[in-house]
């Protein structure tokens, strides 16, 4: 019973921070969104914002920059939980961004959008003049989102500096800004994957099929599981395998890897969580071509 009562209170004071992390945003800037994967993370923030700012209807716009390159689930969750929100969903599309010529669509063997999202990202924020951008990032997930602040300053080109952020001192945040700069806000930031799943579990939250136990046909590429869909070109030496998988993280098809596993239910994933001994990024074949894969791209404007 001691250990329930101090699983309770964590979780408390964590989504009490987060809470007061989302009004400070709504306080201090013009025109904050949400960005929506539609993922555990940014379901777990819509429902924050949904609290903080409860019985109004929520304040933030969802944005989702679709790569066009989505698991049909994720879609059809998202659009499930707009309409249940009645929130109001903008979607930055990679694929207009090609058409364009605002970026160049990638060749070869491992061939992903996931980085062609930064182009998007930003235009869709200078065309719908966002000066804060809310994310469900965690400092626990990768070692450059571990440097990161509540408020992460963005200079006028979108762009992140480690060495140039503001203190954050007694629950102060400087939101100041130049024209043309915005910011990224993580109420998540002191949250861990356990947390989140505990969370989801305390609130009865809908979540996407994918996280889920079921059987799926893969492909193991360069020690990935990539599940076998319209956007993966299967190789002459790949095997096609029926494995019975879910999902750790939700992001772009091409890159997205997935672990075997038989939890089906919210139980289930906690006591997997815990007993893992690799990030939930681990799985992600983006975050695998280089060493500084990840902080290459927030430097570059990613999220």
């Amino acid at each position: 019973m001691q250990h329930q009562s101090y699983s309770v209170d964590h979780l408390h004071h964590l989504e009490s921070e987060a809470i007061f992390i989302l009004r400070e945003t709504a306080a201090q800037f013009h025109n904050p969104v949400i960005l929506f994967s539609g993922g555990k993370d940014s379901i777990v923030v819509a429902r924050l914002a949904q609290k903080a700012f409860w019985p109004a209807k929520l304040p933030f716009p969802l944005v989702h920059i679709d790569t066009g390159h989505n698991f049909a689930e994720t879609i059809e969750f998202r659009d499930m939980l707009v309409k249940k929100l009645n929130a109001d969903l903008k979607v930055g599309s990679v694929q207009e961004s090609i058409d364009k010529g605002r970026a160049v669509e990638e060749k070869g063997i491992n061939a992903s959008r996931n980085m062609l999202q930064t182009v998007t990202l930003l235009d869709t924020l200078e065309n719908l003049k966002i000066d804060a951008a809310i994310g469900g990032a965690r400092r626990d997930e990768e070692k450059a989102r571990a440097k990161e602040r509540f408020f992460s300053h963005r200079d006028e080109f979108g762009q992140w500096d480690p060495k140039n952020q503001r203190p954050e001192l007694w629950n102060l945040f400087n939101g100041r800004k130049n024209m043309g700069e915005h910011f990224r806000v993580f109420p998540l930031s002191n949250w861990t994957e356990m947390d989140v799943w505990q969370y989801i579990k305390r609130e009865e939250l809908d979540l996407p099929t994918i996280y889920f136990s079921h059987e799926r046909d893969v492909i193991i590429r360069n020690g990935v599981h990539l599940a076998v869909t319209d956007f993966i070109t299967v190789q002459p030496d790949e095997k096609v395998q029926k494995k019975t998988v879910r999902f750790r993280t939700v992001g772009d098809a091409t890159c997205t890897g997935a672990v075997e596993s038989v939890a089906s239910t919210l139980d289930h994933i906690i006591a997997e969580v815990a007993a893992a001994r690799q990030t939930e990024r681990g799985t992600r074949a983006d975050d695998k071509r280089s060493e500084t894969a990840m902080e290459d791209r927030k430097k570059e404007g990613y999220f």
